[in-house]
């Protein structure tokens, strides 16, 4: 019996092995391609109702999704949502209008809207203007209880937290929460940079940069780097060097406090309504209960607009705010990284049979370092993506080729056979160069492919972009993948 399971194992392990190598041989040309240590996982099939594999190397694998975790939170939104979902902002009161004044509280139920924006809310402004109102007796309330806990997910690279593409998916954001700062050097070298920011943006914003030269040799200079330290309040920092010249160069930053950006975007707009308000401005997380007179309205565009937004230009706040409102709205309590990451597993479990009980889903966005997931079961994702796009309409969505989002100018396809036929979706974290999506070979039929890139440091030429390796590597894979499944 022993030597019965011996000689099973030893057969199981065989055709593994002989398949591992025939997938690494087929492969062999375009490893080839790739700088030294890099890892790769592939997975290639076909898009029918019994899907058949094309190429598979690797594809149990666990990476890094980066971006291409937008896919997942694409569908789970789509099942749970619903294309016509629309994040919702309030002005609602607990008092009533009388003799031009408001009564009461005014109460700003805040729902996460990544879209929202001050020309919005001075347009709610104005219908409370409109209703009669000169005056608010009581305070302002402004009710954030959709999410709770933690704005930043776990993972996320702390050195990036003030950039805007790493903007806190908080409930209470406005203009993306989001600012400007302008950066002109100094005319003489060693002396300080002028920064600016735009009065609009209620930061403080302070510096101490050094101009230093562009041909300096110095290792005090070479390792000056730009830094910007944020503190409560929204109170910036810049510190460091920039290297000398006439231009003025922008950079964005991300709001740290919503709360209190939001308060005094809205002590401006409603001193410019001429609203009087004398009294405090606050932030509950409990939601509010007992009955509330609504005053005005704000809705985002619907859901399928903001997905298209999101696949399209990779769109970190779209995803994370959806993300948090899925868990809000499956358990029907404030939304957090936690439950978020639960009811998408169950979401899709549910309504899409695909398992991600292994999977490891920490944020919407794909920001996180400690996001995990297999091509295996992405595919899972692609493939019911594919199945039911005549509801869904994600393959629209995703970038293409040459055409458009982040794919527009991807050089690997902008010219040539694959332009406009490659929808995907892109993931990059540093070392990372991920794609996931469609190569469509005729009018009604799709070939599914993951590309993982891990491990990716390629010490080019100086006259060649970083990415150089990855651009010929995507050209002589993908198209060799479009003249084998070309289709007439």
């Amino acid at each position: 019996m022993k030597k019965i399971v011996f000689i099973l194992i030893t057969v199981i392990l065989g055709s593994i092995s002989y398949s591992y190598a025939n997938d690494q041989a087929e492969l062999s040309s375009y490893l080839s391609l790739l700088p030294k240590g890099t890892d790769l996982s592939i997975l290639v099939e076909t898009v029918e109702k019994k899907p058949s594999t094309l190429i598979s190397y690797q594809s149990d694998q666990f990476k890094q999704p980066a971006s291409v975790q937008k896919l997942i939170t694409a569908l789970a939104a789509e099942l749970e949502l619903g294309a016509d979902f629309r994040f919702i902002t309030r002005l609602q009161t607990n008092g009533k209008i009388s003799n031009r004044q408001l009564k009461g509280d005014l109460i700003i139920q805040m729902s996460g809207d990544p879209t929202f924006t001050r020309k919005q809310l001075n347009e709610m402004l104005m219908v409370l203007k409109l209703k009669g109102v000169d005056k608010i007796t009581g305070n302002i309330i402004i009710d954030s209880s959709i999410f709770m806990g933690h704005d930043k997910a776990s993972g996320w690279s702390w050195n990036n937290l003030t950039s805007c593409y790493n903007t806190a998916p908080s409930a209470t954001i406005i203009d993306g929460n989001c600012f400007y700062a302008g950066i002109l050097p100094a005319q003489n070298i060693g002396e300080k940079a002028t920064t600016s920011v735009s009065s609009n943006y209620p930061v403080t914003l302070t510096s101490n940069i050094l101009t230093i030269s562009n041909k300096s040799e110095s290792f005090a200079d070479k390792y000056c780097e730009l830094d910007m330290i944020a503190s409560e309040k929204n109170r910036y920092h810049l510190a460091g060097c920039v290297k000398h010249s006439s231009q003025k160069s922008y950079l964005k930053f991300a709001i740290t406090d919503g709360f209190d950006y939001l308060s005094s975007i809205l002590k401006t707009e409603l001193a410019q309504k001429k609203i009087k308000f004398s009294g405090r401005i606050t932030e509950t997380k409990e939601p509010i209960t007992k009955s509330l007179v609504p005053l005005a309205i704000n809705q985002s565009a619907p859901l399928s607009e903001l997905l298209t937004i999101m696949l399209k230009k990779s769109h970190n706040l779209i995803a994370d705010t959806l993300y948090r409102t899925i868990g809000a709205h499956y358990f029907k309590i404030p939304g957090t990284w936690q439950n978020s990451s639960d009811a998408i597993k169950a979401i899709l479990l549910q309504k899409a049979d695909i398992d991600l009980a292994n999977a490891v889903i920490v944020d919407g966005s794909g920001l996180s370092r400690l996001n995990l997931i297999d091509a295996d079961k992405l595919m899972q994702v692609l493939q019911y993506i594919a199945a039911n796009n005549d509801t869904l309409k994600i393959v629209e969505m995703l970038p293409i080729a040459g055409i458009d989002g982040t794919l527009q100018y991807r050089r690997s396809f902008a010219n040539n056979e694959l332009k406009s036929i490659i929808y995907a979706k892109t993931g990059y974290l540093e070392g990372n160069y991920n794609l996931a999506g469609f190569l469509k070979t005729n009018e009604n039929q799709y070939i599914a492919f993951i590309q993982f890139i891990s491990g990716y440091n390629h010490l080019n030429n100086p006259n060649e972009p970083k990415n150089s390796a990855i651009v010929k590597f995507e050209k002589a894979f993908y198209q060799n993948l479009l003249e084998e499944n070309k289709i007439d």
